[in-house]
This record gives structure tokens, C-alpha cells and sequence, in this order.
């Protein structure tokens, strides 16, 4: 449903209005809210946000049209602004072009031209929108993607690579804030987002100075994938510099106190990899599954504050590079047979 905003002194246009676009209200397409002036309609816009049109005549007391567009381009840069008056002439017509109408339309209202102009002007609106989010995504992307990446983004090598799925030798690490879900019941959204974002950030730089990669953000905890050469010591690496990052954290932020642990499970093997989703709703993640995938986060779901641990296979392959003290058996969900595990100590 698309919100306009019409603003006129003339009480028969509203009447008008409601009378030629009663379908369009019942069904639900238009709504519309009406101002007597440009004063009473910047008070109508702040109090309906989600306005997405304004019709606005030029002649009426308090503040005229013309001024109205000044106002609203300082205001909304989304608002797309049509003016309706019986002032048709060129100067009029230049003066409102120049302060931000989408289009002009002289009175009397000629009623199938207006519904047509509407209907270009929130085509306009949704392509804006549209665009401001690709930008907003693109920026975004930018923060994590180095140019390289981007410019082979737009390659035909690319889309080729999103389809291919493979085999493939990686290790796997799945690390959780401990104990962070509670906060998130006492305080506000927006100082719980921000602590977990500078969390996140922490652990973001450790694993990729170690030439890993986020695959996704889980709520209050991160998955990453290690692949090529000694994957699984770089893993480890990466996860005992998060663990350090994050305990050195003050206790104190802002006005939360919470002691920030993390609780993390490494896995390495064979897994597959490739695009995974819903075509049908355009959301592909490229990602890895399988049973070594499953292995890491079932780790991780055993290891309590401050723990890093690995199954006796990843201990194998690196017990002697890092120091590790055997936990015991444990029971993972979906294995027939206990695993034995270990922590990582340093």
C-alpha cells in the first residue's frame, strides 16, 4: 500500500479524491492523508513516516506549495512531490521543477491522467529505494571485500564459480559468546547490537590475519572455514587469538557489564562446498556442509568458558605444535560411537 499526502485548501478535492480512487482505498493500493497547507503538511509527514507521495497545490495560506518542496527536499530526499494547481504557466511550472517535482499537473484535475501519474511517481519511489539499497549493500560489501574480489565479482569466471561445487580438505571453527543471550532480556537493542558488533569485529580481524573467512554470522556466534596449506594450525592459531581479544575485554561497556568468553569448536576433513539456498527466493549462500562441518559446531556445543576444542583426529595432526590436554569421551547428537576430545591450552 502506498501512503500519499495531499495537501490543498480546497475541501472538494479531498472529497474528489476519496470518490475516484474508492477502489483503490478499499483495496487497499492508496491511502491518503490530507492537509489543509504546507504547514499542516509538514505536521502530517512527521506524523505519518511512512508517506511515500506528496500532492500538493501552490496557492494555499501559511505556507504555499513552492515553499513546501524547499522544506521537503531538506527533509526527505525519498519524497517524491507532484504539484496540482490551476498556476500552469511556465515560471510556475520551472520554479517547481527546480525545488523537486517529479511532475506537474494543472487544475481542473483531470482524474485518469492523476492515476497515471501516481502510478509513474511510485515506480519512481521504488526504484529509488531499490538503488539506495544496492548502494547501501554495495558499501557494506566493500567493507570486508578488498577491490581485487570486487572487480572479479563482475567477471564471467565468477558466475561460473558460483555454481561449481566440490570436494574440498578445509577446517572448520564455530566460536559462541558465552552467557551474551541474557544481556540482550535487561538491555536496550541498540547497546546490545553494538557490543556484539565489537565483538564480532575482534574475532573478524584475528581470523582473517590468519587468512580464514566468515561464512556467517549466527546470533551472538560466528562460523569460519579455513582452506589450503596447514588450515587446521592457522584455525587453531586464530582461535586462541580470539579467545585472548575477547578475555581482554573490559568488563565495563558503556553501560552493560557483562565479562565477554568465548566457547569455540575446530574441526578439519572433508566437506563439500558450493551454492546453497532457495533459487526460488534468489538466496544462495556459498557455504560447506557435511559430517565434519557438523563435528565442528557439536565441539563447540561440549566446550564451556575459555575452551577450544578439537576431536582426537585434529589433535593427531597437530599435537606437536600446540599443547592440548585430553578432556575424555563425549556423546555428540547424531554419532553412534563416543568421541574422544581434547582443549587446546596454548
Amino acid at each position: 500500500m502506498t501512503k500519499i499526502l495531499v495537501a490543498d485548501d480546497e475541501a472538494d478535492l479531498e472529497v474528489l479524491i476519496k470518490q475516484k480512487f474508492r477502489q483503490k482505498i478499499r483495496e487497499q493500493e492508496y491511502n491518503f492523508v490530507f492537509a489543509v497547507n504546507g504547514v499542516d503538511a509538514l505536521q502530517k509527514l512527521q506524523q505519518h513516516t511512512d508517506i511515500e507521495i506528496v500532492l500538493s497545490d501552490i496557492n494555499m495560506p501559511e505556507m504555499d506549495g513552492l515553499t513546501l518542496l524547499s522544506k521537503l527536499s531538506e527533509q526527505n530526499s525519498l519524497l517524491k512531490s507532484v504539484i496540482i494547481s490551476a498556476y500552469g504557466d511556465m515560471d510556475n511550472i520551472r520554479t517547481a521543477m527546480n525545488r523537486g517535482a517529479f511532475d506537474f499537473i494543472t487544475k481542473p484535475v483531470n482524474f485518469q491522467d492523476l492515476e497515471l501519474t501516481i502510478e509513474k511517481t511510485i515506480q519512481q519511489v521504488k526504484l529509488m529505494r531499490q538503488t539506495m539499497m544496492a548502494i547501501k549493500e554495495n558499501n557494506i560489501l566493500k567493507m570486508y571485500v578488498d577491490q581485487t574480489v570486487l572487480n572479479f565479482m563482475n567477471t564471467h569466471e565468477f558466475e561460473a564459480s558460483l555454481m561449481r561445487n566440490e570436494i574440498i580438505e578445509a577446517t572448520v571453527v564455530f566460536i559462541d559468546i558465552c552467557g551474551f543471550t541474557s544481556i540482550s532480556e535487561t538491555e536496550t537493542p541498540d547497546n546490545v547490537v553494538q557490543l556484539l558488533n565489537s565483538y564480532f569485529d575482534i574475532m573478524v580481524r584475528e581470523i582473517i590475519s590468519q587468512g580464514g573467512h566468515i561464512d556467517k554470522f549466527m546470533g551472538d556466534a560466528i562460523m569460519a572455514i579455513f582452506r589450503n596449506d596447514f588450515h587446521l594450525d592457522r584455525a587453531i592459531d586464530a582461535a586462541m587469538a580470539v579467545r585472548n581479544k575477547i578475555l581482554s575485554q573490559p568488563i565495563h561497556s558503556g553501560n552493560i557489564q557483562f565479562a565477554p568468553k568465548v566457547s569455540i569448536g575446530i574441526n578439519g576433513g572433508e566437506m563439500i562446498s558450493g551454492n546453497i539456498g532457495s533459487a526460488s527466493l534468489r538466496r544462495l549462500d556459498y557455504t560447506v556442509i557435511g559430517d565434519s562441518v557438523n563435528i565442528a559446531q557439536r565441539l563447540q556445543s561440549v566446550a564451556t568458558h575459555g575452551q577450544i576444542i578439537i576431536s582426537e583426529f585434529s589433535y593427531e595432526k597437530i599435537k606437536e605444535s600446540f599443547n592440548c590436554k585430553k578432556v575424555g569421551e563425549v556423546n555428540l547428537k547424531n554419532k553412534l560411537k563416543p568421541l574422544i576430545i581434547y582443549e587446546v591450552v596454548d
